[in-house]
């Protein structure tokens, strides 16, 4: 079996600049635009490399995975996204593990914020 290490989580993007300042804001981290197109966020502390790549075709049916956000405070995190362009997409559901709130970021790819149970 091969030894491997995730380098980076890639997205597809009709903008790449643009949406690589949403997420700089909801992870607080900072952006770096490349010269070719592509933009992306450094690699920090329990984080890999998040790199938006131009593609020009959108992006067809529900992708099969998504990337889960941890926050203190869903409803005030939600809404602040809200304002910058994301989406929420139905009700904050709890369960045994904690609460999340799906949403969809200004190109309406899905993720969660989450906040891990008390317990």
């Amino acid at each position: 079996m091969p030894t491997a290490a995730l380098d980076q989580i890639v997205v597809d993007s009709a903008a790449p600049t643009d949406l690589v300042r949403f997420w700089a804001w909801l992870l607080g981290a900072e952006q770096v635009d490349r010269a070719d197109g592509w933009s992306f966020l450094p690699a920090a502390a329990g984080r890999p490399r998040i790199s938006f790549q131009p593609v020009p075709d959108p992006a067809e049916g529900r992708f099969r995975f998504h990337l889960d956000v941890r926050v203190e405070d869903i409803a005030a995190v939600a809404r602040a996204a809200r304002e910058k362009g994301a989406a929420v997409e139905g009700p904050v559901v709890t369960d045994a593990q904690g609460a999340f709130q799906r949403m969809a970021d200004p190109e309406g790819n899905v993720f969660c914020l989450t906040s891990p149970s008390s317990s």
